[in-house]
């Protein structure tokens, strides 16, 4: 029985020898240097290619940052002045130049009315009692909170409806709450007939002072 037993397992143990898979030899020596070699040639880049990528790079930011940044930069250019030497033409609400001959002859003595000035602000010309401009515009704008100031004939002044400011025919303050007078701007006609604004840099005439706008 023993005997019996003994040659069944040896037969077993055989059988299972002949399904195990063969030993496989791997030089692992030899491998991993082939593996390197295939990483390396894989992620390895030449200096030439390197810099062309970086300049493909910078050139790609520099004209993403330029595109951003010259609008940028304009936006705080003041606008020119339009008329060179000869200063800035006055022009009517529809963006005409004015001519003074044709100006006048429509015009009042007294009469106080807005065209574009310096930097396209709203400006007086004023008319004098002879019947020829005044030689200066004045810059409409409040200088208390930048309120478009009206010209009141009724009252002779410029009283501005926002917070109750008052200027004198001259621009010189008569009431509170602004601080400082209108800003002035020279007035001329050139050959052509035009009426130019350019800028007032003289003293104020009205404070005997500086002129606060520039």
């Amino acid at each position: 029985m023993f005997n019996l037993l003994s040659a069944l397992s040896m037969a077993l143990v055989g059988s299972a020898a002949a399904f195990a898979p063969a030993p496989i030899n791997v030089n692992r020596a030899a491998v991993a240097p082939m593996n390197m070699a295939v990483a390396e040639g894989e992620f390895y880049i030449d200096q030439n290619r390197r810099n062309l990528m970086n300049l493909i790079l910078v050139g790609s930011a520099a004209v993403t940052v330029g595109g951003l940044a010259v609008p940028y930069i304009l936006f705080f250019v003041p606008p020119g002045t339009g008329g060179g030497a000869g200063g800035t033409p006055a022009k009517d609400a529809l963006g005409n130049e004015i001519f003074a001959k044709e100006y006048l002859a429509s015009k009042k003595p007294g009469d106080h009315s807005l065209a574009q000035g310096l930097k396209g602000d709203a400006t007086y010309l004023i008319v004098k009692d002879d019947g020829t401009l005044e030689n200066y515009g004045l810059n409409a704008v409040c200088t208390h909170l930048g309120c478009v100031v009206p010209w009141s004939a009724a009252n002779n002044k410029f009283m501005c409806p926002c917070h109750g400011s008052q200027y004198a025919p001259t621009g010189a303050v008569v009431r509170g709450p602004a601080p400082l007078p209108l800003a002035l701007a020279h007035l001329d006609v050139d050959e052509s007939g035009k009426i130019v604004f350019s800028t007032w840099s003289e003293t104020d005439f009205r404070t005997d002072g500086k002129p606060w706008w520039i």
